[in-house]
Parts: structure tokens; C-alpha cells; sequence
């Protein structure tokens, strides 16, 4: 069997590639694009990633993670590092390289995503909280209408395998900083 690479259509179990979308996907992440979803004022300082420790292949209770298919990765389509945006928003996942499953579903090389809000670190060996700051979408789930409060926030999403532990190596978008107004 051959590898394969395919680009996910932001739409609920949807697992096959998205003719003639594909240029949608490389414009909103283009370099020098600016905007996303609000004002974006030239390039804005990287914001730094959450801590994390090394991915292990097989945890000490000898659960083996799902193996991430190389060059497989998560962001987010519509929002850029330093956008200014108005509470509520809607943020829409991109996925490359995999499918999304809803959680509790064992199907290779997909997964469920995740987002984590103001987070700073976070353990890539165990399932991911379920909480404010860690936002499951076990359903399959491609976007979520976001309230924040006004001021500055963090956003990540994180991939992750049926039982909501991150993939080996794990998928994860960029850290970015939005300001809500």
C-alpha cells in the first residue's frame, strides 16, 4: 500500500480530499497574508508553544499510541497569530495528512481535535483534560463558534487518537495569540 497525503474539507466526517479546495487552503495560509478573521497590523511576534514533554511510543502501561502519518498536521484556517477579533468567533480546523474520527472510534490515521485556550503546558502521554481551557470535539466536530472574554488570549489545536491522547509524534497547530475587542 502506498502513502498518501490528502487535505480535509472543514466538514463533520469527511474523510476524502477536497477537489478544487485546495487553493483555499494554501491562500489562508500563505505567507504575507494578513487579516484572517480580524485586523492583523504587519507580522506579529510568534507566540512561544506550550510546553510539552517527549512522546512516547508506548506509555508505561503499555498503551502504544497512535502513530501521526509523517508530515501530518492541524491549524487553524481562517485565524492568524496577532489577529484582532470580536467574542464570539468561529474558528475553523484544518487538517493535512489525516481524517477526522469521532472519539472512541479506532480507524488508522485519523483523529479528533482539540482546542486549548490560554494553556501553557500540557502532557502529550496522557488523554487531554476535558474542561474551559481544554475543548474536546470527540464528535468530529471541524469548528466551533468561541466566546472569549475581552483582552488577549491563547489558542492551540491539538489531534488526537480515540481515547483523546495526542498522536506519536504529536499533531499540533502553531500557538497563536488573538486579541479579542
Amino acid at each position: 500500500m502506498r502513502p498518501f497525503t490528502f487535505t480535509l474539507c472543514v466538514l463533520p466526517f469527511v474523510l476524502g480530499g477536497c477537489a478544487g479546495h485546495h487553493e483555499h487552503h494554501r491562500q489562508m495560509m500563505g505567507a504575507g497574508m494578513g487579516g484572517g478573521m480580524g485586523g492583523h497590523a504587519g507580522h506579529a511576534v510568534a507566540t512561544p508553544p506550550a510546553r510539552t514533554d517527549s512522546s512516547l511510543a508506548m506509555l508505561p502501561s503499555g498503551y502504544k499510541k497512535v502513530v501521526a502519518p509523517a508530515g501530518s498536521r492541524v491549524y487553524f484556517i481562517d485565524l492568524k497569530n496577532g489577529d484582532t477579533v470580536a467574542s464570539p468567533l468561529t474558528v475553523h480546523f484544518g487538517l493535512q495528512g489525516m481524517g477526522v474520527a469521532p472519539a472512541g472510534m479506532e480507524k488508522e490515521g485519523t483523529g479528533h481535535h482539540h482546542l486549548l485556550v490560554d494553556v501553557d503546558a500540557f502532557d502529550v502521554n496522557a488523554p487531554l483534560p476535558a474542561d474551559a481551557r481544554h475543548r474536546h470535539f470527540g464528535a468530529g466536530q471541524t469548528e466551533v463558534s468561541l466566546t472569549l472574554t475581552p483582552g488577549t488570549h491563547t489558542l492551540q489545536l491539538v489531534l488526537a487518537d480515540q481515547n483523546h491522547i495526542p498522536h506519536h509524534p504529536p499533531v499540533m497547530s502553531e500557538r497563536i495569540t488573538v486579541t479579542v475587542k
